[in-house]
Parts: structure tokens; sequence; C-alpha cells
């Protein structure tokens, strides 16, 4: 499928769950990512769950790395340039939802993309090459574009695995890993 008929069918599936399943699949996905090699870096990029789109409850994400004493950075989106500033998440940041219902740092310490260490990426869909589909507007392309070629980028999903996703162009940028409730599929070479 292209990723326009990937994006209104993974839309239309994620409407469908129930807060119950949410939740639970939320807390799965956070239980998966913890028998990752991933633990050991400094800095770890998070984005901050779109309550209205029934993303990912990344809280237990952030209960993870809160607990094991990491360096949270989440980020506030330019939507005139498509680019993303990056802030550390501290205590006492306030964090304020724009006018996409995005939850964002007000302000910050900022952090520069190639300080990150690992990023958990938003998804829709994605394919066994480690290929996604977002909401179309290329966000995370630009921003892990930006990070260090060895950045793990971790993607996140209630849905498994799509065979393959027509229409990726060389801008796409593929993840390494994707986690689901269900199962840990890794991408990288």
């Amino acid at each position: 499928m292209t990723k326009s008929e990937l994006r209104r069918l993974y839309k239309q599936k994620r409407s469908e769950l129930s807060s119950d399943a949410i939740e639970a699949h939320s807390l799965a996905i956070s239980n998966q990512l913890l028998q990752l090699p991933i633990w050991n870096f400094s800095f770890y990029h998070i984005f901050l769950s779109i309550t209205e789109h029934k993303e990912i409850n990344t809280d237990y994400i952030l209960n993870i790395l809160s607990g094991k004493d990491k360096n949270i950075v989440v980020s506030k989106t330019q939507f005139e340039t498509l680019k993303m500033i990056h802030y550390l998440l501290l205590d006492n940041t306030i964090i304020k939802k724009n006018y996409w219902n995005i939850p964002e740092p007000v302000d910050g310490i900022e952090i520069s993309s190639d300080k990150i260490d690992v990023v958990f990426v938003p998804l829709l869909a994605f394919d066994k090459n480690g290929h996604r589909v977002g909401y179309g507007k290329g966000f995370y392309d630009k921003f892990l574009s930006e990070c260090r070629p060895e950045t793990l980028k971790i993607g996140v999903s209630f849905f498994e695995v799509e065979d393959t996703i027509e229409g990726v162009i060389e801008s796409d940028v593929a993840l390494d890993y994707c986690v689901t409730p269900q199962n840990i599929y890794s991408f990288s070479t």
C-alpha cells in the first residue's frame, strides 16, 4: 500500500482503540523496550503523546528513562520551517499544547540533534525494511537526518509490521528497531 493509504488505514485502526487498550498496549511496548540493548547511552529523545490522536502513552517510557537517570529530550515543532527544536526535559520544564494539540516545552536548555543517542519515533505504520509512515509532514525525517549516523531510531507501534510501504523516497530515514506490544523488530544490518 502507499503511504497515504496506510496513513488512512492506521488512523482508522487507532481511532477504534479503547482507552484501556491504549494503556495496556503502551505498557506492553514500554516493557518490550527494556529488552533492547539501548540503555547505556546518555541522551534519549521522546515524543510527548497527542492523546487526541490516540498515540502511544509515552509516560511509561518517560518513567523508565527517569528511573535510569537519563537525559530526556523533547521537541517543539516549527511549522513554518518543518523543523523541531529540542530541549532537555527538567522537573521545572513547562509543557503546553500547541494549536495542533502537540504537548511541547515552552522553552529550556536547547540540545542539538547530534548530541542525541536514542530517538523514540512516533508512527502510524512500518514495514519489514524499517520504513515508517507518519503524519506526512516530514518533521521526523528532517530531525533524524540531522542526528549522528549511529543514533538509534526506535519506532513504537500499536500494530504489527506491513510487508512493504510503496513510495519510500531517499529522504525517508529508516528505523533501527520497531517495538509493538507483542514483538521487537530489528532492521539493523
